[in-house]
């Protein structure tokens, strides 16, 4: 394993253990909850957003699940991501979630950008092991979800 293997690695690890935005925060006014399960697995992501008055930013993710290191810690890095934006357009959100759904279906030929996706680029690697790339997608996937119902 190489210097950026391992770092990446340990990135994942501690995201795993201290995780962002874990605990749903209680259901308000613009908010959305989606609930998505890895049934090969069992990881489980339950995924709440919160959008600005008008609906055209998001303004809160939290989340709670249970699963692999994987999971979780892709969970906690996309948190960490959208709580350094503050606010994150609509549109910008829905790219990003389109940008990482690309990276990690390219077998490893596309890594992720990590002036774009900050640690979550550490899941770069997940690509070439197709059997994890469900495991690393199921917040994002219950993002995406609970933006288009927000």
């Amino acid at each position: 394993m190489n210097g950026l293997e391992s770092l990446y690695q340990e990135l994942i690890l501690d995201h795993s253990k201290r995780p962002h935005g874990k605990g749903l925060a209680d259901e308000a006014a613009h908010t959305a909850t989606s609930h998505q399960r890895n049934p090969i697995c069992g990881d489980e992501i339950t995924l709440r957003v919160r959008m600005t008055d008008d609906g055209s930013e998001v303004a809160e993710v939290t989340w709670d699940g249970a699963g692999c290191s994987i999971s979780q810690a892709s969970a906690s890095m996309l948190v960490s991501l959208l709580e350094e934006e503050s606010r994150m357009p609509r549109a910008e959100a829905s790219t990003l979630v389109e940008g990482f759904r690309e990276a990690l279906r390219s077998r490893g030929e596309l890594p992720l950008d990590e002036e774009v996706f900050g640690d979550a680029a550490a899941l770069s690697g997940v690509s070439k092991y197709t059997a994890r790339v469900k495991c690393a997608m199921l917040a994002w996937v219950a993002f995406e979800d609970a933006l288009a119902r927000a």
